[in-house]
């Protein structure tokens, strides 16, 4: 396992590399700059000399034009076998802002682990040759990460804001990516393949020792460390417009993500992943009142489960398991609503009383479900089950109802934006 120092906001300017044209110069007719902040574009390329110039031109003179920030484009070579490096380092040469690097292996991840690493900047991001994503995006995408507010960001053509124009052959494919993503990776990141993004440059640096791929799951790879690392990630909503002469072959794409996916996976289940996090995430606390209602809450479950136990022991002696959970669960959600209104969430009074009953019967419903589906399973599987086993299966079914309970007790039933209450002073 690589180990990696304390996220810091310290760094040392990088070294100049061999094979890099350096930017430099005044930049004229320029606007306002706020400070001495610095960003590094990186546009990755391999075999792009049909459209490199005028995807450089147009990103340059948007920049000049419009932002607020000193920046640098640094055009990224993969290796490429046409003129792709001869039109980068004619850029370089003419534009004071554009500088070249060439790499002599393909790779997407390989070409942003590379200047990412070596970057002196503030903030580093990334943008497709063909420019698909809108430049009007592109300040919010790196505000937040000169503020300090965020650590990573996005673009996302899944966003409800953005306005996309691609193919349903890509759209599908993309959208059951991020789908899997999300089950299976429990990924809260929206759009992992748009290829618009960025970094704060003493964060990312921290991350890239960590990330395996040097290809098109390089962007997935990272923003999954860097939420199990806490790390904040800010989406933007973006205007999108599919690029007709694409070269991705999808199908190696798609593949390849997959055993990315399941590469990660094994090494967050191994353990293998060990990075620092920032301050802020050590220093989290529990929300404000929620210690008390979690230490409140768990006696009065405890007390509700022991009468729940009881009474269900007592009228099993006369009805069937079904009835008597029913009758049981009942009785004890209505005395644990009570209990947890009170003491919990220290509502007093008797305003909304019924109110906050019925709305708790939400969760009796749902532990009843769940324990008589349990009881239903267990006669299944065991029919001549004795009244201990119906016990056990009954209160693993409850505990998990508890946690149900819980959550729409505090989001919703007693929710802090539900109006003015009577409450602890």
């Amino acid at each position: 396992m690589t180990q990696s120092a304390p996220f810091e906001t310290d760094r040392d300017a990088a070294p100049a590399r061999a094979g890099a044209i350096p930017s430099g110069g005044p930049r004229g007719g320029a606007p306002s700059r706020v400070g001495t902040r610095l960003v590094e574009v990186v546009v990755p390329v391999y075999n792009e000399e049909h459209v490199l110039e005028r995807c450089v031109r147009r990103l340059h003179a948007y920049l000049d034009e419009t932002f607020p920030y000193d920046y640098r484009i640094t055009v990224a070579d993969n290796a490429s076998i046409d003129g792709t490096w001869a039109v980068a380092t004619a850029l370089a040469a003419e534009i004071p802002q554009v500088r070249a690097v060439h790499l002599d292996l393909k790779g997407r991840g390989r070409a942003l682990r590379q200047v990412w690493g070596d970057s002196d900047a503030d903030v580093v991001a990334y943008m497709d040759v063909d420019l698909s994503t809108g430049l009007e995006a592109f300040l919010p995408l790196v505000a937040p990460l000169l503020s300090g507010h965020s650590d990573l960001a996005i673009g996302s053509r899944l966003h409800r804001g953005s306005a996309v124009v691609r193919g349903p052959k890509r759209e599908f494919i993309s959208r059951t990516y991020n789908v899997l993503l999300r089950a299976t990776m429990a990924a809260k990141f929206s759009d992992a393949q748009c290829g618009f993004k960025a970094a704060r440059t003493d964060v990312v640096q921290r991350l890239l020792s960590e990330v395996e791929d040097n290809a098109w799951f390089f962007d997935t790879e990272l923003l999954l460390l860097a939420e199990r690392s806490g790390l904040r990630i800010h989406e933007v909503p973006v205007d999108w417009v599919d690029d007709p002469d694409s070269r991705v072959d999808i199908v190696r794409t798609v593949l390849d993500d997959l055993r990315g996916m399941a590469r990660v996976a094994r090494r967050s289940l191994s353990g293998a992943t060990r990075l620092p996090v920032p301050p802020r995430v050590q220093q989290a606390r529990l929300a404000p009142g929620l210690g008390w209602q979690l230490a409140s809450f768990a006696v009065v479950g405890t007390l509700s489960t022991a009468a729940y136990v009881l009474l269900y022991l007592g009228l099993r002696q006369l009805v069937p398991a079904l009835p008597a959970n029913a009758l049981a669960l009942m009785v004890t959600a209505v005395a644990n609503t009570a209990l947890n209104r009170r003491f919990t969430f220290g509502v007093t009074g008797s305003r909304d009383a019924l109110k906050h009953q019925v709305e708790g019967g939400i969760a009796f419903l749902i532990g009843l479900g769940l324990s008589s589906g349990a009881i239903a399973l267990l006669g299944l599987a065991r029919p001549q089950a004795g009244h201990g086993a119906e016990l056990t299966a009954l209160v693993v079914a409850n505990a998990l109802a508890t946690v149900v309970r819980f959550v729409l007790l505090r989001v919703w039933v007693f929710g802090p934006g539900r109006g003015a209450r009577g409450r602890r002073g």
